[in-house]
């Protein structure tokens, strides 16, 4: 004869398998590359630079 199996427990492992699978074709289609998040944070970096070097200043009474 087979084994016992607690059915609970077999479909909250399928359903666990299932969501790790779909979290891993996830990760592929939507995730980024070290190399892209870097580049994105300089790019972003760079454009909060120059914004703050364009503000206007109060001027001072003469």
């Amino acid at each position: 004869m087979g084994d016992v199996v607690n059915l609970n427990k077999a479909r909250k492992t399928r359903a666990r398998q299932q969501a790790q699978a779909e979290a891993a074709e996830n990760r592929i289609r939507f995730g980024r590359t070290k190399a892209e998040r870097e580049a994105q944070a300089a790019q972003e970096r760079l454009q909060a630079k120059r914004l703050d070097g364009h503000a206007r200043t109060e001027r001072e009474e003469s």
